[in-house]
């Protein structure tokens, strides 16, 4: 199971991505500069049954998404990895680079950077909630069954903003109580990211205080 998820890290992001500080000291985040508004994730008064979908302009995009009545339909770790594999192969179909990611029993995050047309995000979410939910209902003997309920996206336009949910995304199996140890959790990019970004942006990651970062959790 831990070759299979290396293979499945070394699928998502290149060796070299994280080989170089993100954004240099002062620097705003890459698309920051097209809108300089505060940006739409930090405030969540929408109503949360009918979750918007900002897909407006390239950019950094943090993605959440639920299962149906929160029905832990990835519980075992045969499923959280086969979820994994399907959402690197296609965040790849789509042209969209992988940053950070993590499946937990009944959700998962991730953050993506899109290509020049971030519409195509909803037809990756269709597919990869499509094939998963077909493997699901095949094992389980259930076909039709309603496995996935909807997703959320919002656009990442700051440097502290990304920092903060890179840690959020790196430390929800601890949150969850899934983890004491977020290195330790094998279905996030957690280990990955601490082996191969600079050591100026770990060090810029471990001393963010995560506590007030509003991210949208469907459960």
């Amino acid at each position: 199971l831990h070759l299979s998820i290396r293979r499945q890290r070394q699928m998502c992001i290149r060796d070299s991505f994280w080989s170089v500080p993100l954004f240099q000291s002062g620097a705003e985040a890459p698309h920051s500069k097209i809108s300089h508004t505060e940006p739409m994730e930090e405030k969540m008064d929408f109503w949360p049954h009918a979750p918007p979908h900002w897909l407006v302009q390239p950019g950094t995009y943090m993605v959440t998404a639920a299962t149906y009545r929160r029905v832990p339909y990835l519980a075992s770790p045969a499923r959280k990895t086969f979820f994994l594999r399907t959402l690197c192969a296609v965040t790849e179909e789509f042209g969209w680079q992988l940053h950070a990611w993590v499946v937990l029993n009944e959700h998962y995050h991730f953050m993506a950077a899109s290509p020049q047309d971030p519409t195509t995000l909803r037809r990756l979410i269709n597919k990869l909630h499509m094939v998963t939910a077909k493997a699901f209902n095949q094992e389980d003997g259930t076909p039709g069954r309603r496995v996935w309920f909807q997703y959320w996206d919002s656009l990442v336009t700051y440097q502290s903003s990304y920092l903060a949910r890179l840690k959020y995304i790196h430390f929800n199996p601890v949150k969850h109580g899934l983890a004491e140890d977020p290195l330790a959790y094998p279905w996030s990019s957690a280990r990955w990211f601490a082996e191969h970004a600079s050591p100026g942006t770990v060090r810029a990651v471990e001393g963010l205080k995560i506590d007030r970062v509003n991210v949208y959790e469907p459960i």
